[in-house]
């Protein structure tokens, strides 16, 4: 066996799974609770905010999103002409303003990420408790080195 042996054992399956979520249509089912007509980069913004904790500026979205600013902007500007974000004065910068949802694009976060988690919490519950923290460290390590390793 040689060393990425088990590396052309996880391509197929790392393959398969983006294959199922995207044929499942998962993102558009949980976006679909909602009863907002959003895209996938305005849901994404809008749970990005949520699960900030506060406020962000454009560039703060664009990093977390790995996406470029001017994208951010366009999307912002739309979702605030629905109501669903909101500027706010950078309280440490008086001339610059930072987006945080609405209290309707708070519970569109809150709907989406519910539905993705009901799905996930479904699919792994018969799995023992150890299973599914080994899921999450490994999976986020595996994000995390990816991450880094594209930027």
């Amino acid at each position: 066996m040689t060393r990425d042996d088990d590396l052309l054992d996880v391509l197929p399956r790392l393959t398969q799974l983006s294959a199922a979520i995207s044929r499942g249509q998962l993102a558009q089912r949980a976006t679909d609770a909602t009863g907002l007509n959003l895209d996938r980069p305005g849901m994404t913004i809008l749970v990005t905010l949520a699960n900030a904790g506060g406020p962000l500026r454009i560039g703060e979205i664009a990093d977390r999103m790995q996406v470029a600013g001017p994208h951010i902007t366009r999307q912002v500007q739309a979702l605030e002409q629905r109501g669903l974000v909101q500027r706010v004065t950078d309280p440490h910068d008086k001339r610059a303003s930072l987006i945080e949802p609405t209290p309707t694009g708070a519970e569109a976060a809150t709907t989406y990420l519910t539905t993705v988690l009901g799905f996930f919490r479904e699919v792994v519950a018969e799995w023992p408790a150890q299973d599914r923290a080994d899921l999450g460290r490994l999976l986020g390590k595996l994000a995390d080195d990816i991450t880094a390793r594209l930027t």
